[in-house]
């Protein structure tokens, strides 16, 4: 009598991707990651002149032309919530210019 042999297969598990940034890994594509890294690089750097200047969140939403919650979003890098276009009114409000430079891929 023959008796049945138990096999079993093993199940590749998935792979890890790689990415050069966590914007990379977000964004669907290229031109969102793009966006994002911009827009994440402009609000460190307001957030630093805030920290700089021993600004409350008060204090830095009069100076930077917004409400004191949406200087919480910006201060807690709530990058969704911000636009290039209002990151940039932002930077501009707080007499700071705002430049960009291209770099190929």
């Amino acid at each position: 009598m023959k008796t049945a042999k138990s096999t079993t297969t093993k199940k590749a598990g998935p792979t890890a991707e790689s990415f050069a940034n966590v914007w990379d890994a977000l964004a669907d594509t290229h031109e969102q990651a793009a966006n994002l890294r911009a827009r994440s690089a402009l609000m460190r750097q307001i957030t630093n002149i805030v920290k700089e200047s021993n600004w409350t969140q008060t204090e830095a939403a009069q100076h930077c032309g917004v409400t004191q919650p949406r200087m919480n979003d910006l201060l807690r890098g709530r990058v969704s919530r911000f636009s290039l276009d209002a990151l940039v009114n932002i930077a501009t409000a707080m007499g700071r210019e705002v430049h960009f430079e291209l770099q190929a891929a």
